[in-house]
């Protein structure tokens, strides 16, 4: 049913806008409908967490480039001999012991592996944003569908019903002939009675038709099953011959499809995600910074007898900081990053195929529907012709036996 998205956009596009979703009353309209089916599809909803998933991806990207800062605090009790925390010599008691580092990092280069990957979940995000309205398309496309399902299932009915009414008033009148006599043919009289019994199994089978297309739609819309609920019709509407060819149809979908913009961006995206991946074949730069101090009890002012260090002496005194360069430059690690370089290629080639399939798949499924379209419009003006021809028939046999009726 892809190739219907094209014309229902058109549809919604030049629809007046979207009524406020309501609660199911007892007359619905396609815009309530559809509104409906969109706020509670499931499908729409897991887009949804998708895109959300996609967009705290692309922040963390982003942020990856902020420089790194972290603390640790260490306190604790040291039993038995232990080095004292201080000068390092061993002694043999019960220490208290604390110490405290605070550490910096910023990567300055690294393959440009961040820039690629920002580029790759920016475009993953905007590919999320069609996969959402692509989902969004869908939902609405099969909520028309069943919709006009059943405003085609309730005309149906509607027909039936009015050919019970005439074959059930002509099984009356014939029965009038028949009782004054005025009926040449008796057999006509059983043939109509077949026809009437014919006519009652239909319209049985239509409403039941009716039925289960309205259960359809309403299953699609998460509603409760109501069997009295009624859709609004339509406005009667001209139905024209579509004057662009298939190609221009197919030319026109490129361009306006969810579905089409979502593989193009996955591609693209997958294409950042090779450079990244390649990015991890460099050296990594990267600036560093450390702080740090320790306490210990066993810090003593002069001999071992003597008062303890104080603590705010001792956190000053033991103070050291260190800062400089680091250069990480990848040798040997189990060929991942090449394993990675390849796996991100895969991906790419997979992408490309999606994308390829996609856009045939599109082709066949609008060179389907224009030829569908095509044939439906020609069997609509012959039936056009062939409901005028039936019509005045008609009129002209239900005057012929009406007179005889009157005559009798």
């Amino acid at each position: 049913m892809r190739y219907f998205k094209f014309l229902l956009v058109t549809f919604i596009a030049l629809s007046p806008a979207l009524a406020k979703a309501q609660q199911a009353d007892s007359l619905l309209t396609l815009q309530q409908c559809i509104q409906i089916a969109l706020k509670s599809n499931l499908e729409v909803r897991k887009s949804s967490l998708d895109l959300a998933r996609a967009k705290v991806d692309k922040n963390q990207a982003k942020e990856n480039l902020l420089p790194y800062i972290a603390a640790q605090v260490d306190h604790g009790v040291s039993n038995g001999r232990s080095p004292s925390g201080v000068d390092y010599s061993y002694v043999n008691s019960s220490i208290r012991f604390a110490s405290y580092n605070a550490n910096a990092g910023l990567t300055l280069f690294s393959g440009l592996q961040n820039l690629n990957k920002i580029k790759q979940t920016s475009l993953a995000y905007k590919a999320g944003e069609m996969d959402l309205q692509q989902a969004k398309d869908l939902i609405t496309i099969n909520t028309i569908t069943a919709y006009l399902q059943v405003l085609n299932n309730t005309e149906l009915l509607s027909q039936v019903d009015n050919q019970l009414s005439v074959s059930k008033q002509q099984l009356a009148r014939l029965e009038i002939l028949e009782k004054k006599g005025a009926n040449k043919q008796p057999s006509d009289l059983y043939d109509l009675k077949g026809i009437y019994a014919d006519n009652q199994v239909s319209y049985v089978t239509a409403k039941a038709t009716l039925q289960t297309s309205k259960l359809n739609l309403l299953q699609i819309l998460n509603i409760p099953y109501k069997p009295d609920i009624a859709f609004q019709k339509f406005a009667d509407v001209e139905i024209l011959k579509q004057e662009n060819s298939s190609d221009e149809v197919y030319k026109t979908a490129l361009n306006q499809l969810a579905l089409i913009k979502a593989a193009t961006l996955k591609r693209q995206s997958a294409e950042k995600g090779v450079a990244a991946a390649k990015g991890g074949l460099f050296p990594t730069i990267s600036l560093f910074d450390n702080i740090n101090t320790n306490i210990s009890s066993a810090a003593k002012i002069g001999d071992a007898n003597s008062a303890t260090v104080p603590y705010w002496d001792q956190f000053k005194n033991n103070y050291y900081n260190s800062f400089g360069v680091t250069v990480r430059i990848p040798i040997l690690n189990y060929f991942q990053n090449r394993n990675k370089v390849t796996l991100a290629k895969i991906d790419l080639q997979e992408q490309k195929y999606v994308e390829e399939n996609t856009r045939i798949k599109l082709r066949q499924d609008v060179e389907q529907a224009y030829l569908n379209m095509a044939n439906a419009y020609d069997r609509y003006q012959t039936l056009q012709d062939q409901v005028k021809a039936y019509t005045e028939s008609f009129r002209i046999a239900e005057i012929r036996f009406n007179a005889g009726v009157n005559l009798c």
